[in-house]
């Protein structure tokens, strides 16, 4: 790899866990508990999982140049990873399982306040 692309890939890294922290501080405004970050499995991965109510959040996070963008990077492959990473932490989880779980997506965009999207995809488990 050349040193152009390793420090690419550190920048990148760094957008990525500075996006993720924003997210997790407006879920908790938003009255969310945060459960878990960057729950990471073979094959899967999530950025958050939260807790409000009775209702558990599978929260993806992009930061990208624009809103539309940044949801369009959430595709059917990422949905599916998504899926599989949400089934071992319920697996892992026994108290959730009387709880209802969505996909949720937030949204960081330079510039701008980081969007809150509920039930931005689904989270087919099982």
């Amino acid at each position: 790899m050349t040193r152009r692309g390793a420090e690419d890939r550190r920048r990148a890294g760094r957008a990525g866990r500075r996006a993720e922290w924003i997210a997790a501080a407006l879920l908790v405004a938003k009255g969310y508990r945060i459960l878990a970050r960057s729950f990471t499995v073979s094959g899967g991965e999530i950025d958050i999982v939260a807790l409000r109510g009775d209702r558990i959040a599978f929260v993806e996070v992009k930061a990208r140049a624009d809103a539309e963008a940044a949801l369009a990077a959430i595709d059917g492959p990422k949905r599916r990873r998504i899926a599989r990473a949400a089934a071992v932490w319920l697996s892992r989880n026994a108290w959730a399982s009387g709880h209802a779980f969505r996909g949720d997506a937030v949204l960081v965009v330079p510039r701008r306040w980081p969007r809150h999207v509920a039930d931005a995809f689904e989270v087919p488990i099982g």
